[in-house]
């Protein structure tokens, strides 16, 4: 699995963050970063948590 981010829809909620840190991170301006775009298999949970609390819903696990 792939972790997709649109840094574009992001609203700096930094959700994804506490969900995720190993996964994501924020710049200066509180967008989302993503660290690992293949997550390991323990951090599909925590990247799952991570998409279901994103208000903006920028963030997507995609097969590849």
């Amino acid at each position: 699995m792939k972790v997709e981010l649109e840094a574009d829809k992001c609203v700096a909620s930094g959700q994804c963050v506490l969900a995720a840190m190993d996964i994501f991170d924020q710049d200066d301006d509180g967008i989302a970063i993503l660290l690992a775009e293949t997550p390991a298999a323990e951090q599909l949970d925590d990247v799952k948590e991570a998409i279901a609390v994103c208000p903006a819903a920028a963030i997507r696990l995609v097969e590849g």
